[in-house]
């Protein structure tokens, strides 16, 4: 059993609560739009991270970085990239991944909206957990953690804080 925690769109800032919400994560999934590998080098205090860059990624995060990554997790291919679309409306580059590779979860992140949905016609979980960060259109900071054992995704739990008034655009 592994216990992951997820996050997006970061934009530079870690939530300090992040330290304890992800706590006891076997790894962390960090979907794109860091902007300061700092951010990276604290979620590396808390566990292992796997870390994809954003549209807004400059070249010293995609230097350690790259635009995808397709990894095994239990008995799960697990895709993770920022900007995928979501079921019914995937972007081309995820559409080629999806059916290459053919994840049964695939992560993804830039549209600063949490969604987690069962895409029935890929065979696959998609999860993208919203916005991490303090600056953007987003009203909810937002992240995930889950157990995966086997086949079997379960206990998913979601952080969710109303960002405060002047972190607003």
């Amino acid at each position: 059993m592994k216990k992951i925690g997820i996050l997006s769109d970061s934009h530079g800032w870690l939530h300090p609560q992040a330290f304890t919400f992800f706590k006891g994560c076997d790894e962390i999934w960090h979907a794109g739009d860091i902007c300061d590998p700092e951010v990276l080098d604290q979620l590396w205090l808390i566990a292992p991270v796997k870390a994809v860059f954003g549209n807004c990624d400059d070249w010293k995060i995609r230097s350690y970085t790259t635009e995808y990554l397709v990894f095994p997790c239990e008995e799960h291919k697990v895709a993770l990239m920022h900007i995928t679309g979501y079921p019914g409306r995937y972007e081309l580059k995820t559409k080629e991944i999806i059916v290459r590779e053919k994840p049964t979860i695939f992560v993804g992140g830039h549209s600063h909206i949490l969604k987690v949905m069962q895409d029935a016609k890929n065979n696959l979980l998609f999860i993208n957990p919203g916005a991490a960060g303090r600056t953007g259109i987003h009203k909810h900071i937002t992240m995930l953690r889950f157990e995966i054992n086997g086949k079997e995704i379960a206990n998913m739990d979601i952080f969710d804080e109303i960002r405060k008034q002047e972190q607003l655009w």
